[in-house]
């Protein structure tokens, strides 16, 4: 019987990562869990299961300053003792891929990203904004740090990227393949409507990178209705700018959104993604994507089919798609039909279940042989 651990960089929020782990779990629900940090209250459902936690567990306030952590999760990981486990599965997008683990054992890791903070550190300071004055003091850390990722990248046997630019991501800065597995969402979750009411959505955190000016200037030119959900510390900059035609709706329930996506003629993305689940999730509703045609939507959208791309992050570009999307004759049953055979949980069970299989495999074969090279050199 094969033992499996699974091991996530820290259990302390509820974002994209967590929620694959959360799906690795469920698919895996005799496997034992590993983090560095763990807060209940906070992250996603683990049930009874226990969660074993590394030394870092025991500082005060841990769960909640985290990110101060940063330079002793690799040691954390690197004393977790997982000997005893034939399978490991890291969820990593820093550090869980540190773990050790027996020579003949298979380590997997579903890698969200490289690691950010590391290897483009000028956009992480933007975002937390706190940390910039820090930066003379934590960047020789950092360098130390990024000799440590380099380093540890190359413990695991196989990667798995949620998109083809995290693929490009692992593969030019840690010198690894990866296989992409597009991630999935709850299709529950969504309603279908064939129906579309005479508004457009966008639905994102209000964040500076999230290119909401962007949209907000394109429909300030058009006057096309435009609804805009989410929260963040954009949003009075934002609403100043935008017309009598946009509409900020904050935060709003989960059937409100369902609803919303359902019914909106499109829904738009000018954010460059990683990833990126809202297209998707816009797909499942029926309702087609115009999006700035970069990162994960290569991969989940079909130009012409389930949405348009603008080629440049400018309001001209996004005016010029918003213009041919009105072209396009949508058959809204077929964008719903792209995300059911695709972005199913079923369907990403399916696939990582071969590929594991697959590299577990290999690996039994590799050992045979080289068991088998080393009985011929004790006979010669």
């Amino acid at each position: 019987m094969t033992k499996i651990a699974l091991v996530h960089d820290y259990l302390t929020q509820r974002g994209g990562a967590e929620r694959v782990f959360e799906l690795l779990c469920n698919f895996f629900p005799d496997a034992d869990v590993f983090t560095s940090v763990f807060d209940s209250k906070n992250t996603i459902q683990i049930g009874d299961r226990p969660v074993n936690t590394t030394y870092l567990q025991q500082i005060p306030g841990a769960a909640k300053y985290f990110r101060l952590l940063a330079p002793f999760y690799f040691s954390a990981f690197r004393a977790l003792d997982l000997q005893e486990y034939d399978l490991i599965i890291s969820s990593s997008t820093s550090f869980a891929k540190a773990v050790r683990k027996r020579p003949d054992a298979v380590h997997v890791c579903f890698c969200h990203n490289v690691t950010r903070f590391l290897w483009d550190t000028e956009t992480y300071l933007r975002h937390y904004g706190t940390y910039r004055p820090l930066k003379p003091l934590i960047e020789p850390i950092f360098q130390a740090m990024r000799d440590a990722d380099l380093s540890y990248s190359q413990e695991p046997d196989l990667y798995i990227a949620n998109s083809t630019t995290v693929a490009e991501r692992i593969r030019s800065i840690y010198g690894r393949p990866a296989i992409t597995i597009n991630y999935p969402i709850d299709s529950r979750q969504f309603i279908f409507s064939d129906q579309k009411a005479d508004y457009y959505l966008s639905s994102a955190r209000l964040l500076s990178y999230k290119r909401i000016d962007l949209i907000v200037e394109a429909f300030n030119w058009l006057g096309y209705p435009l609804l805009i959900s989410g929260t963040g510390p954009e949003r009075k900059r934002l609403e100043a700018r935008a017309l009598g035609n946009i509409k900020f709706l904050g935060h709003v329930s989960d059937s409100e959104r369902s609803s919303l996506f359902a019914d909106a003629r499109s829904v738009i993305v000018a954010a460059c993604e990683d990833y990126g689940l809202v297209p998707v999730e816009a797909n499942f509703s029926g309702t087609p994507v115009i999006a700035y045609g970069a990162g994960g939507v290569l991969d989940t959208q079909i130009p012409g089919e389930t949405g348009v791309f603008f080629k440049r992050q400018t309001p001209e570009s996004l005016i010029e798609a918003l213009l041919d999307a009105n072209q396009v004759d949508w058959n809204f049953q077929a964008i719903r039909d792209h995300a059911l055979n695709n972005f199913t949980e079923d369907v990403f069970y399916a696939k990582i279940s071969k590929v594991i299989d697959q590299v577990c495999s290999e690996k039994r074969g590799q050992i045979l042989s080289q068991t088998q090279d080393q009985a011929s050199a004790a006979v010669c």
